[in-house]
């Protein structure tokens, strides 16, 4: 089977991944792998990521993934070619977990060529801020956030403006 995707320089951050051929809506395209850890080690994990990240100036890379009430998956593996797909306030796919496999799937039609996004959909907390939006969409909020969150950031703007 030919790969959906393939990996380049991305214009919204670092690598992306992009479409190989032209591809339908709802397709699975790739599976997001890594270790399968206890909430607690993805925590602890995912606080690493972000201290090792701003010790770089490479802020928001965090790879720590929910799978469920007690796993998450840390895709911070070489082998984890999913790591490359970058977040979008406009995603063409989102995370589909299938029998505990997390898999990247299309939401609507993606043209060849067309970079690979989905929705990192991070909660809301006291270090929102750390985790910019590069996306560049009309409808980017300016953070990684869940989009439950977005009406706390155009809220607290309006009180700023």
């Amino acid at each position: 089977m030919k790969k959906l995707y393939y990996k380049k320089k991305s214009k919204t951050h670092g690598f992306g991944l992009y479409a190989s051929v032209d591809i339908i809506k709802n397709t699975k395209i790739i599976e997001y792998v890594g270790d399968k850890v206890t909430k607690k080690e993805g925590n602890r994990r995912a606080d690493m990521q972000v201290l090792n990240g701003s010790k770089n100036k490479n802020n928001g890379m965090v790879y720590v993934f929910k799978l469920n009430r007690y796993y998450d998956i840390d895709g911070f593996v070489k082998y984890n070619t999913a790591r490359f797909i970058n977040h979008s306030c406009n995603p063409n796919c989102e995370v589909e977990v299938i029998y505990n496999r997390l898999w990247i799937a299309s939401i609507n039609n993606i043209k060849k060529g067309d970079e690979i996004t989905y929705d990192y959909g991070y909660e809301y907390d006291s270090d929102y801020k750390d985790h910019k939006c590069m996306c560049g969409s009309p409808n980017c909020i300016g953070y990684i956030l869940d989009r439950g969150s977005w009406n706390k950031i155009k809220k607290k703007n309006r009180l700023i403006n």
